[in-house]
């Protein structure tokens, strides 16, 4: 697997190491998180999104954060990471 630095921009100071969750062999059957941070049209691309997972087999479930500025509230987080196998964030503009 590759080394990849991601950088959270929450606090970039000091960087967190975190190992990448390993990418499943199919879609199918699995739950995907839809989350919309609220920019504009953000909603627009979840739909393309949406569309080509079912497609894909896959089920999807519908989040919004309540405003784009601010990090998500702790229990919208808990819900998509006990509800869903994987999630697709909208930073649509």
């Amino acid at each position: 697997m590759s080394t990849m630095t991601v950088l959270d921009p929450t606090d970039e100071t000091t960087p967190v190491a975190r190992e990448r969750t390993a990418r499943p062999e199919s879609l199918a059957g699995l739950t995907i998180g839809l989350l919309d941070i609220s920019k504009p049209r953000g909603n627009v691309f979840l739909d393309r999104v949406e569309e080509r997972l079912t497609e894909l087999g896959a089920s999807t479930r519908r989040f919004t954060k309540p405003t784009f500025s601010k990090p998500a509230p702790t229990d919208l987080r808990h819900e998509i990471a006990t509800s869903c196998d994987a999630v697709i964030e909208a930073l649509a503009d």
